[in-house]
């Protein structure tokens, strides 16, 4: 078990009070292997019993935790098997998507990932069917997420399935439209997917893991900012070796989160993701780390490489302060889930442009970002084309997630209240990409992807 000296609580508890510290998520992840069978109604029974079974604490148990070291635990959340395979046997897709809300609902879990499919390479006979039935799904439930693997750089761009993806994007925006398209706010579309993300709505439980494993996110844009406000006129190295040292603070703590509640919960410990998840409070946004370093506002010239310092001193930091660091690790750049990255979308500064630019070095990619509602579905999967070019080929995870916000245009705004945030609708590129995502086929692995 970690141990804190008394000069680190005392910084952990100032963290907590003054500068939004926070553990963003508990999450579990849950094997549902044993659950397969080829009577879709048998399936969807078994998955609600191991998972309510399982998770039947966990809410519990974070709030516990968080009341023993005084630690918000925002939010307690579970990650299943990809879907697209405890499903194959019976095509009882939506049964199953059901009977996931019906279990998050029963433990009081915040959101519930895993509705997922691997498809980098290519998609099988029960992967499409699977595929075809996200929006649906996502339109039927509250608290399921959804996400598609279609790129990697070991197998590259798989074009048919990101083609769909634009499509099964637009289909999921006009069943939600009744609540701005939130829908697209619960799918997300991965170059480089990994198992063990405790982050939604990317989440699901690798084929790779134990049955039962508990992944931590933590979190603290607040405290990396406050840090920085100590050295107004130190250097960049200056810059970069107060992120390391308080990347280091935040993970201790989101090692003893994970130990501890491995322990309560009689599961493996899987992870600490250190990402820096901001929210739309103010005091809490990773915009306001990069203004802090100097820029006018984020989106001006020096914000990739101000986001390339941060994304490295935090890794570099964290991952001396536990022993399993994984997930997405880094910093997120979410543009409706942070107050200072809305301000700048709202004032032009933002733009998809830039924002592109800066997946290429932080730990995501495109993430919450309202577009046009008549945007067309060659156009987005055309943007979730480009994101994963960057992933491929830089051989990192990469996403997409947009929302085409049904009969909203440039300046109008989407609210999804809570962790979701608000944004501006941004403008997008409305010269048309359709025979170049219609000619569908497979964009080939860079060179470097093929080591062993």
């Amino acid at each position: 078990m970690i141990n804190l000296s008394r000069n680190e609580i005392i910084e952990t508890v100032r963290m907590i009070t003054e500068h939004h510290f926070d553990v963003r998520t508990i999450t579990m992840g849950i094997s549902l292997l044993d659950c397969i069978s080829d009577d879709k109604n048998v399936v969807a029974n078994r998955v609600y019993d191991k998972i309510t079974r399982y998770a039947e604490n966990l809410v519990e148990t974070g709030d516990k935790i968080g009341a023993m070291y005084g630690i918000p635990i925002v939010n307690k959340r579970v990650s299943v098997t990809p879907i697209s395979l405890i499903g194959a046997s019976s095509l009882g897709y939506l049964e199953i998507a059901k009977a996931l809300d019906k279990a998050a609902k029963a433990t009081g879990i915040d959101f519930i990932g895993g509705y997922s499919a691997l498809v980098h390479k290519g998609a099988t006979e029960y992967e499409k069917v699977m595929l075809k039935t996200i929006p649906e799904a996502l339109a039927t439930t509250e608290k399921v997420c959804s996400s598609v693997n279609v790129a990697s750089t070991r197998a590259g761009m798989n074009m048919d399935a990101i083609k769909e993806m634009g499509a099964l994007i637009k289909e999921a925006a006009y069943l939600t439209k009744d609540r701005d398209s939130i829908g697209c706010a619960k799918l997300v579309v991965f170059a480089n997917a990994v198992e063990d993300n405790p982050f939604m709505a990317g989440a699901f439980h690798g084929i790779g893991e134990a049955d039962k494993v508990i992944n931590v996110g933590v979190s603290g844009p607040g405290v990396v900012k406050t840090a920085l406000e100590l050295i107004p006129d130190g250097d960049l190295t200056a810059v970069c070796e107060t992120v390391k040292k308080t990347a280091f603070k935040i993970t201790r703590v989101g090692q003893l989160v994970a130990q501890t509640a491995s322990k309560m919960l009689n599961a493996n410990f899987g992870i600490v993701d250190l990402s820096l998840a901001p929210t739309p409070a103010m005091g809490d946004s990773v915009a306001h780390i990069l203004e802090e370093m100097g820029l006018e506002q984020v989106g001006s010239c020096g914000t990739t490489a101000a986001l390339a310092l941060l994304n490295d001193a935090v890794k570099k930091g964290g991952i001396m302060a536990s022993s399993h660091v994984g997930g997405l690790s880094g910093a997120f750049i979410p543009v409706s889930e942070d107050i200072g990255m809305i301000n700048a979308a709202r004032a032009g500064s933002l733009t998809m442009e830039r924002l592109e630019a800066m997946t290429a070095v932080c730990s995501v990619g495109l993430d919450m970002i309202a577009i046009p509602g008549d945007t067309s579905q060659e156009v987005i999967s055309a943007i979730i084309a480009d994101e994963c070019a960057i992933g491929m080929v830089n051989n990192k995870t990469t996403a997409v997630r947009v929302i085409p916000a049904y009969g909203k245009g440039v300046g109008d705004e989407v609210d999804f209240g809570g962790l979701l945030g608000t944004a501006p609708v941004m403008p997008v590129s409305k010269l048309s990409p359709a025979k170049f995502i219609n000619r569908g086929g497979r964009i080939s692995a860079p060179i470097h992807g093929n080591k062993n």
